[in-house]
């Protein structure tokens, strides 16, 4: 698999299927090596990559993840089976473990640890029956790693992790614990706007679901930010960090970061001060001279 040095993050749930055909033929179009699709109580993300992938050539679609709570290991192996042969291999499967008050709120029973959970989970998919075709090669598998053992264990048994909502300081950290051969793909937020107030404002928006969920908050404790800069929806320095905003060449710079810190490949979510019901395909091609190859 070909996944590029850049991708795309964004939700499509609110496009028409001919819509989101229209846009992954566009980011293809512009170069991105592979467009990520979240778990969110929208679309499928296995039905949506099928029919996306039957209209792209040679993007790959990626899961930006797929919740394991949700899901029996058998039915998700058997997808991403499947999946990788419809394609020609050009699907990435992206596991996670979700949060604990999602999952507490939506099955009535306590979290499970989250390493023993996604470890059994691994087994499990390793193991699931398959009266399908022999497969050409290995499907490859990420998972949603912050902490320390959910990298160590991404980078054991899988190609490598996705970290979401973290800084370039938090790539370089999980470049040393995972090793030089993972993959590591951070997600990264951008906008194109130079007005700080503007930006800001929009960024804390994005990041006010994110600063209410443990994981996120202790990964950037980890990185060095004091937990009262997390609160009120962040302070300046945590919004900087974690959102990329200004010109093309600022968010640019940003991604070239995180490749200097370690990373494999960044997937860019753009996010519309005007609208943030919909993806910002402008920002898309206002960054693609700077960051794809042609």
């Amino acid at each position: 698999m070909d996944i590029t040095p850049v991708g795309v993050w964004t939700r499509t749930d609110g496009f028409s299927a001919p819509e989101a055909i229209e846009f992954a033929q566009r980011i293809e179009e512009l170069g991105y090596g592979a467009l990520w699709i979240p778990d969110a109580f929208g679309r499928d993300p296995f039905a949506h990559a099928s029919l996306l992938l039957a209209h792209t050539t040679n993007l790959v679609l990626a899961t930006g993840v797929v919740n394991i709570h949700l899901r029996e290991a058998q039915a998700t192996a058997c997808a991403q089976r499947e999946l990788h042969d419809q394609s020609g291999g050009r699907f990435l499967l992206g596991l996670g473990v979700s949060h604990q008050a999602p999952v507490e709120r939506m099955q009535a029973r306590p979290y499970p640890a989250p390493i023993p959970s996604m470890r059994e989970y691994l087994h499990k998919m390793e193991n699931a029956m398959w009266w399908g075709p022999e497969l050409d090669g290995e499907p490859p598998m990420v998972l949603a790693a912050l902490g320390p053992r959910m990298l160590g264990l991404a980078a054991e048994r899988t190609q490598g992790a996705h970290p979401y909502f973290s800084p370039p300081i938090h790539t370089e950290q999980a470049r040393t614990i995972m090793g030089p051969d993972a993959w590591l793909c951070p997600e990264q937020k951008v906008i194109l706007e130079t007005d700080p107030q503007r930006a800001r404002d929009r960024a804390r928006a994005a990041m006010a679901g994110p600063l209410q969920m443990p994981n996120y908050r202790n990964n950037l404790m980890r990185c060095g930010f004091e937990e009262q800069g997390l609160d009120d929806g962040g302070a300046d320095e945590v919004v900087d960090a974690v959102v990329a905003w200004g010109d093309e060449h600022a968010v640019a710079e940003r991604v070239r970061q995180h490749h200097r810190a370690g990373a494999t490949h960044v997937c860019i979510q753009p996010l519309d001060v005007d609208d943030p019901s919909r993806p910002c395909l402008p920002t898309l091609e206002a960054l693609a001279p700077l960051l794809v190859t042609p």
